[in-house]
């Protein structure tokens, strides 16, 4: 008769069946009597199995299944126990890691939020960078802003000084798209549900997000795409999501963004503008609000970008570096007391920064009650149908931002200077080229401006 023998090798059981040449030829024999005491380990737990009855191994592994009529099986039931516990410990130590991971993330991220940020007040010069960074913040709905001019100007220290100014928004808690639980158009269709069930909504405060797209990101890691370890692990389809989620109610900064690919810049233009991004990935149709201000930086000795891309852009911003000796030699001297004392030299501009704080938040309030007067309207228009702007951008955009402006600066009806201010920024890049023309695009716009409203 045959005999089971259980042998173990590292951690793979393997069972030895010994035959006679006669008992080869018979059919298998079931076992009623007693097998050699064995311990199983069962998971966390082992199973001691005394002198029983083969037919008591599957409820002393607790399965309750029918009885194991022969050595083979039984050999098996006991490899399957030992490779369930080691699948076990390798799930634990998989587990350990992975939340080290995120703890580790988390106080990384902590650790970046806590970082001083170089003081926006304290910024000198780039007026012009400023102003545009301003009043989209006030309206988003201006469309961003391109920022072009040379390399080393302080065009990402004066957009993260920013994002330090403004207040902290409140989100529902645990939710990925930071969705308002009040704002309708910035709540995700997971908060609107909820809402429709009458659930109640945690809410947490966070700061606004700014997010930092590199140059080579790939299509899936700014709009989304499946989760693969759900998929692999659960078997489920889930949608993990991509920088555009990230960066609602919030700012999405390229740096660079004239060597991004096209097809990824348009992406983030038509997110910009819509305001919703909808993802279509392995049988998964998702969408979700991604409503952000668009800041691009770049060198335009490094290439310009295509015209119906960069006209998508509210406004464009060119900053030059200073000419003047004393403002280089200030600029220089902040920068130096800065990295010598990050803290102390915050504290010096708290009260600056704390005022315009509080002159923008009020600007965001006043900024429904802002009105442009019909005669301001048609000029605006006419300057942009003398400069033959393609489009109806143009004269959308420079209302708005004059709108913004106005509200800025403490009133309610737009004036001819508020329009001045803002005309540039919104036109320049809006016109077409012509390389025989030396004209400036600024120029261009100021020269016709002068034309239009001097009449």
């Amino acid at each position: 008769m045959a005999q089971a023998q259980g042998r173990i090798r590292g951690d793979l059981p393997t069972v030895v069946r010994k035959f006679s040449p006669m008992a080869a030829a018979q059919p298998p024999t079931v076992l009623s009597g007693a097998v050699p005491q064995v311990a199983v380990p069962v998971a966390a737990r082992s199973v001691r199995l005394s002198a029983a009855p083969v037919s008591t191994i599957p409820q002393a592994l607790g399965g309750g299944a029918k009885a194991f009529a022969t050595p083979t099986a039984a050999g098996l039931a006991m490899g399957v126990a030992l490779m369930s516990r080691r699948a076990a410990r390798a799930q634990c130590k998989r587990g350990g890691l992975k939340a080290a991971a995120v703890e580790a993330t988390e106080t990384k991220t902590k650790e970046e939020d806590d970082r001083p940020v170089f003081p926006f007040s304290a910024i000198v010069g780039q007026g012009e960078m400023k102003l545009a960074l301003i009043l989209n913040v006030i309206d988003p709905k201006i469309g961003g802003v391109m920022i072009m001019g040379d390399r080393g100007t302080g065009k990402t220290t004066t957009i993260r000084a920013l994002v330090d100014l403004l207040p902290e928004i409140e989100c529902v808690a645990e939710d990925p798209y930071n969705s308002s639980p009040t704002e309708f158009e910035v709540m995700s269709d997971e908060v609107r549900a909820r809402l429709a069930k009458k659930e109640e909504l945690k809410v947490t405060g966070k700061k606004v997000p700014m997010v930092d797209l590199p140059l080579g990101a790939t299509e899936d890691r700014v709009c989304g795409t499946i989760d693969i370890e759900k998929a692999l692990t659960q078997g489920k389809k889930a949608f993990e999501p991509g920088l555009l989620a990230k960066a609602n109610r919030g700012i999405l900064y390229v740096d660079e963004v004239n060597l991004l690919d096209d097809h990824l810049v348009d992406v983030l233009l038509d997110s910009a503008a819509g305001g919703w991004n909808t993802v279509e990935r392995e049988g998964i149709s998702i969408r979700h609000p991604a409503k952000f201000i668009l800041v691009g930086s770049g060198n335009p000795e490094e290439g310009e970008l295509r015209p119906q891309l960069l006209d998508r852009f509210g406004m464009h911003a060119m900053i030059r570096t200073e000419r003047d000796p004393e403002l280089r030699v200030q600029i220089v001297e902040s920068c130096q007391n800065y990295a010598d004392s990050p803290k102390d030299f915050r504290t010096q501009y708290e009260g600056n920064n704390k005022e315009l704080a509080d002159q923008i938040i009020a600007a965001m309030n006043r900024l429904k009650d802002v009105t442009v007067p019909s005669e301001l309207k048609l000029k605006i228009s006419e300057v942009c149908s003398e400069l033959n702007v393609d489009g109806l951008r143009g004269d959308i955009v420079t209302n708005r931002a004059a709108r913004a402006y106005a509200a800025f600066d403490g009133r309610t009806t737009v004036t001819e200077e508020d329009i001045k201010k803002v005309i540039t920024l919104c036109l320049r890049h809006r016109l077409r080229k012509d390389v025989l023309d030396s004209m400036d695009g600024g120029d261009k716009v100021s020269k016709v401006f002068e034309t239009v409203f001097d009449d």
